[in-house]
This record gives structure tokens, sequence and C-alpha cells, in this order.
């Protein structure tokens, strides 16, 4: 899952971060609302995390703009306010949910995965041949034996599984399991496919996994 955090509390910010980071998140941060839409709308994100009081424009504004141009992008409001108006507010303005500040991140977590299963696919089990992913454990299990993943890994594996199939170039990879700083030249994107090889394929006449070559990488029971 990748997440626009717009907060202007560093704290709060690095704190969501790492905690989501830790999950297998791919995190990006704004500081402030002055290109907050525009960034919603031109990367492809699986939810917003957005402040109400933010430097220079109002987390309305921005909520606003957000639902102008991407009108099922999940959206959850995090803020101090927490009066019946400014609720009923955030959601008449397009919020999908609302947090107030303190929170605890288990519950902002557990909230961000409700808002992806809502307007993603419906099923939280999703296979392929013999490989089935708990979207909602997070567990992997291949031939009904447990795999144990990382967090990035199984990141990166349930992502191929929603799109297997279909070929995705390493920058698609690194855009929706990493972040927007992140160095497109390293080869951590290499590295991890090949500890999933490990992890998932190896020992199995029918390799998941495949290199497609000038392209990327793609999840198939069959080969291409």
């Amino acid at each position: 899952m990748r997440v626009l955090v717009i907060e202007d509390d560093r704290k709060v910010a690095s704190f969501i971060q790492s905690g989501l980071e830790q999950e297998g998140c791919a995190v990006d941060l704004l500081a402030d609302g002055a290109h907050a839409a525009e960034q919603a709308h031109a990367i492809d994100y699986d939810a917003v995390v957005l402040d109400l009081m933010l430097p220079g424009r109002s987390g309305f504004q921005i909520l606003r703009e957000i639902r102008s141009r991407k009108g099922s992008l999940p959206v959850l409001i995090l803020t101090a306010k927490d009066s019946v108006d400014e609720r009923v507010t955030g959601l008449d303005a397009g919020a999908d949910d609302y947090m107030t500040k303190p929170f605890a991140l288990a519950e902002l977590s557990a909230r961000l995965r409700a808002l992806q299963r809502r307007g993603g696919p419906k099923e939280n089990v999703l296979r392929l041949a013999d490989l089935q992913i708990d979207t909602l454990a997070r567990a992997v299990r291949r031939a009904d034996k447990a795999v144990d993943l990382k967090p990035k890994e199984y990141a990166l594996l349930e992502y191929l599984m929603r799109h297997a199939g279909r070929p995705l170039p390493k920058s698609i990879i690194i855009e929706h399991v990493w972040d927007i700083h992140f160095d497109s030249v390293s080869n951590v994107v290499e590295v991890h496919i090949n500890s999933l090889r490990n992890k998932v394929d190896r020992g199995f006449a029918i390799p998941l996994i495949h290199t497609i070559r000038g392209v990327g990488y793609m999840l198939s029971d069959v080969p291409p």
C-alpha cells in the first residue's frame, strides 16, 4: 500500500511514517498543502492521511480538490479537532474516515487497510495456483506450507499477486512498494525478487515469479 501523509507536525508525521513502513507500506510526507492535491492526482496512491490544520491552506480545501480530481481515492482525516460539527463537515466534504489525535497507530493502520479493501477487490484471500495470501492476517502459504516474509517482501508479493498475469515494470513496482524518494538505480527490487524466489518458488516444480526481459517482473502460473 502506498500512502500520502499530509501533516505539518514533524513528530506525528515521522511516527506515522515509521509505523506504516514497518508494515511494508510506502509512505510519502508533505508538511503543507501547497501542492498536496497536485501530488495526490499525479501519483497512484492507495490512501491519503490528511491533517485539517495546515499552514497556508486548510485540509478541507485540499480534500475538496482531491475529490474533484480523484473521486475514489480513500482519504482519512487525522486532526485534533474532535467536535461533532467538525467530523460532520469532514465527512460531508468527502472524507472516507475520521480520526482524532491522540491516536493509536495500530488503529490508523487497520482503518487504512479497511479503506483499501472497501475500494478494491472484495476478497480477503488472494490465490494463484497453490499460492495463497490472506490479506487480513498478512499470511502467505504455498501448497499449504507457511511462508515467512519480511514486511517489504510481503508488500512486493501482494502487489505482484494483485496484478497476476501482468508484466510490471521496475519503476511501477518502486512507486507502489517503495516511495518517491527511492533511488531508482538501486538493485533493491532485484534483491527482494531473489529473496521471494527463494521463499516462494524454491522446491516447487512450477515457478510463479518470472522476469520479463526489457519490462520487469510478473507473477503467473504460466511461463511467459
